[in-house]
C-alpha cells in the first residue's frame, strides 16, 4: 500500500515502540517514503548509522525534533543549551534535513516571567540561527497549547512564535505549525496568514484533540480523526500559504504505543488518506 498523498511524513515518536530498522521496514512495507527524526532514538542507534539506515531505504527526514530549551537564566544554562542546539543542527545536517523543531522551553525554577523567558529565546537564537543557516538548516520556532507554558514552551500562540522569528531572516528562523497545539486559536488562520506572507512556514504537524486528557497531559495527541480538529480545514490554511513540504503526523499516545507498531503506522496512513486530504 502507499499513502493517499506522498507528502505524508510519519514522526518517529508516533511509533516509538519500533526501534529504528522495524520503522525503516514498516514505512517501506506501507509506502511511506518521509519520517520526521526524534533525537534520542536517533542518538541511541548512532546518527551516522541511522543517517545510512535511512538514505539506504530510501527514506528522506522532514524534520528534526527537537531543539529548544532555551529559557535558562543563568549564563552556565544559556550556554549548555546553545551548545545542545548546536549538537542538534550538526544531527539534521547528519540526517539529511533541513528543518530543526524548536521547542523553546518553560519557566525556571521559581520563575513567574513568561516575557523574559521569551526573550532570552530571541537572545538565545542570535547565536544559534547564524550556526543553523551556515550549516544549511531552518530553526522551526513550535507554538505549545498553554497548557504546555510553565514547564515547556512559553510560546504558545503563532503570534508569539512570529513575534521571536521576525528578528531573524525567514531562511533562518520560520514557524512550525502543530494542528493539536493552535487548533483552538481563533487568531491562528491570521497568523497562518502572516507566517505564509513572510515564507516563515518551515513544518506542518499534524495531531487531533481528544478528551479526557491523560495524567500528565503530554501523552494526550490523538490519532487522526478521533477528536474535535478539522484537519483538512487547517491544511488548506497552511497551503493557500504556499506551503508545500511535508505532511508530518507526530502522535504521543500511551494508548498507540501500547499497540502493535505496524498496526499503527497502517493506520495512521489510513487516517491521514481519510481526514487530511
Amino acid at each position: 500500500m502507499s499513502p493517499a498523498d506522498p507528502r505524508f511524513s510519519l514522526n518517529q515518536m508516533t511509533v516509538k515502540q519500533l526501534a529504528l530498522p522495524e520503522l525503516v521496514a514498516a514505512c517501506a512495507e506501507s509506502g511511506v517514503q518521509s519520517v520526521g527524526t526524534w533525537r534520542a532514538p536517533v542518538q541511541a542507534y548512532g546518527v551516522e548509522a541511522a543517517a545510512a539506515l535511512l538514505k539506504g531505504a530510501g527514506l528522506t527526514v522532514s524534520t528534526h525534533c527537537r531543539g529548544g530549551f532555551l529559557t535558562a537564566a543563568d549564563p552556565a544554562g544559556r550556554k549548555a543549551a546553545i551548545e545542545d542546539n548546536k549538537r542538534a543542527v550538526d544531527e539534521a545536517v547528519t540526517l539529511g534535513t533541513d528543518v530543526l523543531v524548536l521547542v523553546s522551553g518553560g519557566l525556571p525554577a521559581g520563575s513567574h516571567d513568561l516575557a523574559g523567558a521569551r526573550e532570552r529565546i530571541a537572545d538565545a537564537l542570535t547565536e544559534l540561527a547564524p550556526y543553523a543557516a551556515e550549516k544549511g538548516v531552518r530553526l522551526a520556532i513550535e507554538p505549545l497549547h498553554p497548557m504546555y507554558a510553565a514547564d515547556r514552551c512559553v510560546v504558545s500562540t503563532l503570534g508569539q512564535a512570529l513575534d521571536i522569528a521576525e528578528r531573524f531572516p525567514a531562511h533562518q528562523v520560520g514557524v512550525c505549525v502543530d494542528t493539536y497545539h493552535i487548533w483552538w486559536d481563533d487568531r491562528a488562520p491570521e497568523q497562518i496568514a502572516r507566517a505564509g506572507a513572510q515564507g516563515r512556514i518551515a513544518a506542518f504537524q499534524l495531531a487531533d484533540w481528544t478528551t479526557p486528557l491523560p495524567e500528565g497531559v503530554l501523552n494526550g495527541r490523538g490519532q487522526l480523526g478521533d477528536g474535535a480538529v478539522d484537519l483538512r480545514r487547517w491544511r488548506a490554511l497552511v497551503e493557500e500559504q504556499g506551503y508545500a513540504g511535508p505532511i508530518e503526523v507526530e502522535l504521543f499516545n500511551d494508548g498507540l504505543w501500547a499497540r502493535d507498531g505496524r498496526e499503527v503506522l497502517v493506520e495512521t496512513v489510513a487516517r491521514f488518506a481519510e481526514h487530511a486530504c
